[in-house]
């Protein structure tokens, strides 16, 4: 693995952090204390091709590596950690499954649309009662004919308010457990698939984050991804790709957390001169810049390893673990070198703060990372 980045993503790099700078960044506190999903914002990055960023250009992609959408996702959301997690989504969640396990034909339908970002994507596992334990889906699709008749709930689904199709994840064989899920794309409008209530939550407040409900749906049967009971799989696969995406969006937090305590720490003065000169303030900031860079470089390992084509379950939950929780620690330690100030919303802080604690749970909690990480390491000894 070379530790340098390419004179390619360099290229993007320095090109997504003047976009996110001068378009992500002045709109972060208004979508924090709204909650409007940021549709023009996503448009333009869309233009960049960051809604489709690791696929090929012979989809509809915009050619990078895995890498590369690694800088992308951390750079927008160093800026606002809720246009980081829609274009996570759209990326990881939505159109890699679609990339990996979609007929040719679905490919014309739900991807190059999607990579292109006219349209939006969003993935429906998750529901009221089935949460880390994924095979436990009471959402039910019975086939009739040609089509899957779909009932149930899905709840906490990104991108759900705005989405005009989703991956859900059903249960067509009740009494296979896990072998009896199945992956079918629902797209909007199609009757007795609703919206419902929006999640009012701690932080990334403006990611149209919704229950979704089945009545009595009908969708193709030609909507099914992979066979009748392989949803379990292209559910877990896909997870392995999003949770690089989500280590990303937590190293972006806590590196704009950083960014604003330097700044601050520099400026604000105490006793006679700027707070930095503070032996208590220069180990804060040492602690965080150490745990940023060591998060980002197993971030940016794990998305090398997909990039290699070998498996990289392992160094994707680890990358997810220790960039999340260091995440949270980073931010809180910006509140406190913020003082006060950390406290108040006129403070970036405070808002990364809240947006930092919710990687350490979507896409598969720390606790979860750790079984995944437990069982890669009985199984190598």
């Amino acid at each position: 693995m070379n530790l340098e980045l390419t004179e390619e993503q360099q290229l993007l790099q320095n090109t997504v952090r003047e976009f996110a700078q001068a378009e992500v960044k002045p709109h972060a506190r208004e979508l924090d204390e709204t909650g409007h999903f940021p549709l023009e914002t996503f448009r333009k990055a869309a233009e960049l091709g960051l809604t489709g960023v690791a696929f090929p250009d012979d989809v509809g992609g915009a050619g990078f590596d895995h890498v590369a959408y690694t800088i992308v996702i951390e750079e927008i959301s160093r800026a606002c950690a809720s246009t980081g997690a829609i274009l996570s989504v759209q990326n990881s969640l939505f159109c890699d499954p679609i990339h990996r396990f979609g007929a040719e034909e679905q490919k014309k339908r739900f991807l190059a649309p999607f990579l292109r970002g006219e349209k939006i994507g969003c993935f429906a596992l998750t529901e009221p009662q089935a949460g880390s334990n994924a095979a436990a889906l009471a959402t039910k699709a019975v086939l009739k004919g040609d089509r899957y008749v779909i009932n149930g709930t899905k709840a906490w689904i990104t991108n759900g308010g705005v989405a005009d199709a989703c991956i859900a994840f059903v249960n067509t064989h009740p009494e296979k457990g896990e072998k009896g899920i199945t992956a079918l794309v629902v797209e909007k409008g199609t009757p007795g698939f609703a919206v419902g209530k929006e999640e009012k939550k701690l932080g990334i407040s403006a990611t149209a984050c919704v229950e979704l409900s089945f009545t009595e749906c009908e969708v193709p049967a030609a909507n099914r991804l992979g066979n009748e009971g392989e949803g379990y799989k292209v559910a877990l696969a896909t997870l392995d790709g999003g949770r690089i995406g989500i280590a990303a969006q937590a190293v972006g937090i806590a590196q704009g957390a950083f960014d604003a305590s330097l700044k601050y720490s520099q400026e604000r003065m105490a006793f006679g001169g700027p707070i930095s000169q503070f032996q208590a303030i220069q180990f804060m900031l040492a602690d965080m810049a150490t745990e940023i860079d060591a998060a980002r470089l197993l971030t940016r390992k794990a998305a090398w390893k997909q990039d290699t084509g070998a498996r990289f379950s392992m160094d994707a939950a680890i990358a997810k673990l220790y960039a999340s929780e260091m995440s949270t620690r980073v931010t809180h330690k910006a509140i406190q070198v913020h003082g006060g100030y950390g406290y108040s919303r006129e403070y970036p802080v405070e808002r990364m703060y809240r947006d930092a604690r919710i990687t350490e749970i979507y896409e598969g909690t720390s606790e979860i990372q750790r079984l995944v990480i437990a069982a890669w390491v009985l199984k190598s000894y």
